[in-house]
């Protein structure tokens, strides 16, 4: 069962490299794991949490890399795929923009979030936030740390706050973004990979044609 698991996980790391083409990318390099609809970020941040956690699976298993089809790629082909799609989401993009609120001189001011966007101190109903929705004014409150739904299929970018497709921060994004981030922060502890694996037995796998 285990085996099984392992084939299906790995036919899904090949498809997020660049070297083949089940998926499509901007010119930036953000992958476009949802055939270029609207709010890409979510999808790309949690695809680069999951392949560093599947490097330090394989490395947890003592196997330096895995198969796809008849080419070999070694576990650093996965972080610098998870490399790319974070630092896309960063700044290191076409617009030059980050897209997480408060990182870097330039990033979205226009979030579409309701406790961003409504200035504190005022009693409003369910209906009575509109106004501030339709505003063109900057969010009265920064908030920080926050990924935005992201780019189009073209790395356009749009800081409307009435665009959700461009402005909103939700939270299955942010998650992916956050476990993307501490699975690549070696220096800090990254993710307890012997801790993490340590009740699965390692797989037989295919060793390094290289060794």
């Amino acid at each position: 069962m285990l085996k099984t698991f392992h084939e299906q996980t790995s036919i899904v790391m090949c498809s997020d490299l660049p070297y083949y083409t089940k998926f499509n990318r901007t010119k930036g390099g953000l992958i476009l794991l949802n055939h270029g609809e609207p709010e890409p970020l979510q999808y790309a941040a949690n695809a680069a949490f999951l392949a560093t956690l599947y490097s330090d699976y394989l490395d947890a298993s003592d196997t330096p890399g895995w198969y796809c089809g008849p080419s070999f790629f070694k576990t650093q082909v996965l972080r610098d795929f998870s490399t790319s799609q974070v630092d896309y989401i960063l700044r290191k993009n076409p617009q030059n923009i980050s897209y997480v609120v408060g990182f870097g001189q330039k990033y979205p001011k226009h979030v579409h979030h309701r406790g961003a966007s409504i200035p504190k101190n005022k009693k409003v109903t369910c209906e009575g936030g509109w106004k501030w929705k339709e505003s063109s004014n900057e969010n009265p409150n920064t908030i920080e740390g926050a990924m935005v739904a992201g780019p189009d299929k073209n790395d356009g970018f749009h800081d409307l706050r009435a665009n959700y497709n461009y402005t909103q921060a939700t939270l299955v994004g942010n998650s992916g973004l956050v476990a993307a981030l501490v699975a690549s922060s070696r220096g800090g502890g990254g993710l307890d990979r012997n801790g993490l694996f340590s009740a699965i037995t390692p797989l037989s796998l295919s060793p390094d044609p290289e060794t």
